[in-house]
């Protein structure tokens, strides 16, 4: 053990030893002597009053000291109490390793030395044990224990420790392979029929019992059951020297890369050396046996059941019990499964099952085969817990439906933004012609804002499937809610309160502020709209680290650091059935024509996209807490560099230059050929790439920009492009397209000379963007 180790001092250690008490008590008469002795009543009075502070510090040094030596010795006194009779080596150690106190079980197995260090002890069996243990004990300083496992020519072995005080350490040695020695022990000992196949299908590990039935040592587990796959609560055959041998498998695991299986007697009636005594007994063998199994009746009652079955479905006994009790039916009755199976006697068939009370939330595969004939028979139910595999069925499953929800809500907004365009454009046309005193000016008004209007709806959808344009910052939330505050106290009206509580060290976040504030916004008019009758939302912000991974909501949340926005309110809460289809797109619990189902699914498609993680919380007449955890980043606030957007210069009447405009929607086409000729460009226009090609085709043909969709049918924008700018490297380029500018990007690198427009735009975003671009 390195003898300079450190260890963390509380606030009594700091005292009783950085400080020593005589330390402090010595200056002390010297300086009330040199008190009396000076004659300025100021000097006077400072010594006397730093004689009586290092008295007051001794005292605190003293009384620190006597509680740290009372605390090691009643920590000295009953740790030995707590280990003496552990059946692994265990020592109690000082900060240096000095042996405080080991237990019978250290003394007998660590006989070839009585050294008082632990690495002494150790020696025999590890190479370089001051290592190890400087190592551990590090960790066990700053994480309170620590484990490490040990592989040597001599065996395996584990060493743990933890620390039980401020200059004490309890460390535990245990022999792996001894361990698992005792079970193989176990196991050969069993009278149940069992062996252990490793990855490969060859048999590690045969008991007596298995041994005795085949009357033979096989290599491989296809010897004995054939080349069809081994599945747990299925009826196979046995191949002996004797014949076959029909028996029920259970298998479980037995660690990396091995499993063990058991064979259960089957019916009475089978071939072998299995007689119906031993059916009948057998489950005096099978209570310690590591598969969960019951013995059933036609009725559904149970008769017997082992222990591993018992711990699984949560009971202490199944006497006088049915299985209606602890399982429910995922379709169909219980009982009348059990009674079908009984009656026809046709192999085995197996169902998922749920849980009842406490265990409602796991689902258990259980397996029934028909066994016993006349007055004994009965069922063998062989159980399995499936709830993780049901839960990563059930994540696969959501994941592809909210896969393919936002593959069509992408597909019907690239194609509702093509009709927007149109719209909008065309209403944009038409308002050029009539000033404000016409009669059809407000119509036009009222048309191109509902327009507006269904391109905010369009934009939710695209936020709910992840594919809007983000123009992620760095933000400091405390100041997007202050900014924010004014307009989100309109929205909940008077009968609500708002109130904000900021953590004054919060940590900045990257995400795009207007998409962050459209979440907040969503947030706060669903907990305004759970209290028709007034309350109180409160908006916390608060900083959170975490240590390690954690597991919510089937969201695997990695550690690190993170900011967290909660949103609470005192509304009449989320009933559970419910609670699962909140992020749902149109899904909405409001009254036809208040809601359209997409406030939180965005939310959820924004936070997702920036990174985070969304989480609700809620209970019925008590109120909802929704929080929003954003990765916290490093850099400052002030070290972010803000890219002010260029002004446009006003447009003039005419405008110089050649456009190629390439559209395949017509209505699009049309409005953009207009808009851009009634600024003065030349436009020729194509309605595929295919076309476009052609006509550049001819050298003699002069043009200064591309203004190209995406995505058309044939081939796709940036590839005619690349293509096209082979002959013609300087020509300037715009996109258009209604879905994300990533959506199109497949990796490759970005066109020089080319900018993104997003549909719907109006008249003046295409004239401006293509002014632009060419000056």
């Amino acid at each position: 053990m390195k003898a300079n180790a450190k260890r963390p001092l509380g606030f009594e250690s700091f005292w009783a030893h950085a400080m020593h008490p005589v330390l402090l008590a010595f200056p002390i008469p010297f300086l009330l002597g040199a008190s009396f002795m000076v004659p300025d009543l100021v000097v006077e009075l400072g010594l006397m009053v730093s004689a009586i502070t290092l008295g007051i510090l001794a005292v605190m040094g003293i009384l620190a000291r006597r509680r740290v030596i009372l605390r090691q010795r009643l920590l000295s006194e009953a740790v030995p109490l707590l280990v003496s009779n552990d059946l692994n080596p265990a020592f109690l150690t000082d900060v240096d390793g000095v042996i405080a106190y080991a237990n019978d079980a250290a003394n007998e197995r660590f006989t070839e030395t009585s050294d008082e260090s632990l690495a002494a002890r150790l020696a025999t069996v590890i190479a370089n044990p001051d290592a190890v243990l400087y190592r551990l004990q590090s960790r066990a300083i700053t994480m309170a224990s620590a484990r490490e496992d040990i592989v040597t020519r001599a065996g395996q072995y584990r060493l743990s420790v933890a620390r039980v005080g401020p200059m004490m350490f309890l460390w535990r040695f245990d022999d792996l392979a001894q361990a698992s020695a005792k079970t193989e022990r176990a196991s050969a000992t069993l009278s149940l029929p069992m062996m252990t196949v490793g990855k490969s299908g060859a048999i590690l590990f045969l008991n007596d019992a298995f041994r005795r039935l085949l009357e033979c040592r096989p290599r491989a587990v296809s010897d004995v059951f054939g080349p069809d796959p081994i599945r747990s609560g299925d009826l196979h055959r046995i191949k002996t020297t004797g014949g076959t041998v029909d028996c029920i498998v259970a298998e479980v695991s037995g660690g990396p890369g091995r499993r063990e299986i058991y064979a259960l007697p089957a019916p009475p009636t089978t071939i072998g050396p299995w007689t119906e005594k031993q059916v009948s007994t057998s489950w005096s063998v099978i209570e310690d046996l590591p598969v969960p199994l019951m013995k059933v009746s036609g009725k559904g009652d149970i008769i017997e059941s082992n222990r591993e079955a018992r711990m699984l479905l949560g009971v202490q006994s199944t006497e006088n019990r049915r299985m209606t009790e602890m399982l429910d039916g995922l379709g169909r009755p219980v009982d009348d499964w059990v009674k079908e199976i009984f009656e026809n006697k046709e192999g085995q068939a197996s169902q998922f099952l749920q849980g009842k009370g406490d265990r409602q939330d796991h689902v258990i595969q259980v397996t029934l085969n028909a066994v016993g004939v006349d007055s004994d028979a009965h069922l063998i139910a062989v159980l399995n817990d499936v709830t993780e595999l049901k839960s990563l069925e059930a994540q696969f499953v959501q994941s592809q439906k909210m896969h393919a929800i936002g593959q069509l809500a992408g597909g019907v907004a690239h194609d509702f933004n093509n009709l927007l365009t149109a719209i909008s454009g065309h209403c944009d046309l038409l308002l050029l012609r009539h000033d404000q005193g016409d009669q059809d000016y407000s119509d036009l008004l009222q048309i191109h804002q509902n327009a507006n209007r269904a391109a905010s709806l369009v934009g939710q959808l695209l936020a709910f499937s992840r594919k809007q344009n983000l123009q992620p910052e760095i933000v400091d939330l405390r100041d997007t809610l202050s900014d924010l505050t004014h307009l989100l106290n309109r929205l909940v009206g008077e009968k609500v309160t708002l109130t904000l509580n900021h953590d004054p060290n919060l940590s900045p976040i990257k995400a795009d502020k207007r998409q962050l504030e459209q979440v907040l916004m969503n947030l706060v008019v669903n907990a305004r709209d759970a209290m028709p009758d007034g309350g109180t939302i409160q908006v916390v912000t608060e900083n959170l680290v975490l240590d390690r991974e954690i597991e919510r909501d089937r969201a695997f949340v990695p550690a690190g650091e993170y900011v967290v926005v909660k949103v609470n309110d005192e509304g009449k809460g989320i009933p559970p059935e419910i609670m699962s289809k909140i992020f749902v797109p149109f899904y909405t619990t409001k009254r036809l024509g208040e809601g359209t189902g997409l406030g939180l699914s965005t939310a959820y498609g924004i936070v997702k996209q920036t990174g985070g993680y969304i989480f609700a919380d809620s209970e019925v007449g008590r109120g909802t807490q929704f929080s929003l955890l954003f990765p916290h980043h490093d850099a400052p606030i002030a070290d972010v560099i803000q890219h002010e957007a260029p002004v446009p210069t006003p447009l003039t009447s005419t405008s110089d230059g050649v456009v190629l405009l390439v559209e395949d929607e017509a209505p699009v086409r049309a409005f953009a050929s207009r808009a851009l000729r009634l600024r003065g460009y030349t436009v020729i226009e194509a309605e595929c790439a295919e076309a476009a090609l052609q006509l550049l085709s001819d050298p003699d043909l002069n043009v200064d920009i591309f203004v190209t969709d995406v995505i058309m049918p044939g081939m796709d924008g940036p590839t005619w492009v690349r293509e096209a700018l082979c002959d013609r490297p300087d020509t300037k380029v715009v996109f258009v397209s209604g879905y994300a500018e990533d959506a199109f990007g497949d990796g490759k690198t970005k066109i020089p000379n080319s900018v993104f427009l997003p549909k719907p735009f109006s008249l003046n975003d295409l004239t401006n963007t293509v002014q632009g671009q060419l000056h």
